[in-house]
């Protein structure tokens, strides 16, 4: 079944009007036909499932027939990751859309290999939302996580200030009593941060700044070294299980 997002004045009456690039593709790439399912999220507001009512070159029509349960986790979960070398931050983004981030900050940190300038970190910025909305359709997501733009590492601690919890793998960071310790206060947590550092790691002082912060908590992954994409990867599985098991 396809995913498709809209704005709540494209709904009028219970019949959705879709056009633009998403009509283009559903009529033309994925070649979806009269009388056929989607499900429709509405930005904002309820998912719903609908049958296509039309379909032409530049436009499609959707009857809304049942509402949808919302996909969402009741947690809002922020990933903070430091930029990683190749297309790794595609891989992340991608992984950590399909489970369950709400917005994503890429992050610089003092060990990150990649510098972008102002015009490339737009460009990737507006790439790494095309990856994000491309992951939501697919894993049937109720909303488009966020991507947000570069953030230096110390403007990204402090905006994680708002968070209920924030967890920060570290390597350095021995036994899984305090992760597991961590996890538990998940549960009761609504604003979830996760910091995630670059191939080189985190700087001592980066560790220092973070354990300054009366939210964050410095946790282990295990005993072996992860890649930065295994690492986002493993902490947000850690901490979707906790949310989904509330």
């Amino acid at each position: 079944m396809q995913q498709v997002f809209v704005d709540a004045r494209q709904v009028n009456d219970e019949i959705v009007t879709i056009q633009g690039e998403d009509a283009r593709h559903l009529g033309r790439v994925v070649r979806i036909r009269p009388g056929e399912e989607v499900r429709v999220s509405v930005r904002g507001g309820r998912d719903y499932y609908g049958h296509v009512l039309m379909v032409d070159r530049e436009e499609m029509t959707v009857k809304l027939v049942e509402e949808a349960a919302s996909t969402e986790l009741a947690q809002k979960i922020c990933l903070f990751q430091a930029i990683p070398k190749g297309d790794r931050m595609e891989t992340v983004i991608e992984k950590a859309v399909e489970l369950g981030v709400y917005e994503i900050v890429p992050v610089e940190t003092r060990y990150c290999v990649v510098r972008l300038d102002e015009k490339k970190k737009a460009r990737k910025r507006e790439r790494w939302q095309a990856i994000a909305a491309n992951a939501a359709r697919q894993s049937k997501r109720s909303i488009i996580p966020r991507i947000a733009p570069v953030t230096p590492y110390q403007k990204a601690l402090d905006d994680a200030g708002d968070a209920d919890l924030v967890l920060l793998p570290y390597e350095n960071a021995r036994g899984m009593q305090a992760t597991g310790e961590a996890l538990t206060a998940v549960a009761h947590a609504g604003g979830i941060g996760i910091f995630i550092g670059p191939e080189g790691g985190f700087a001592a002082d980066e560790i220092k700044a973070a354990q300054g912060k009366d939210n964050i908590r410095v946790i282990s992954l295990g005993r072996r070294i992860l890649r930065t994409d295994t690492a986002a990867i493993a902490a947000m599985t850690m901490v979707m299980m906790a949310c989904e098991s509330r």
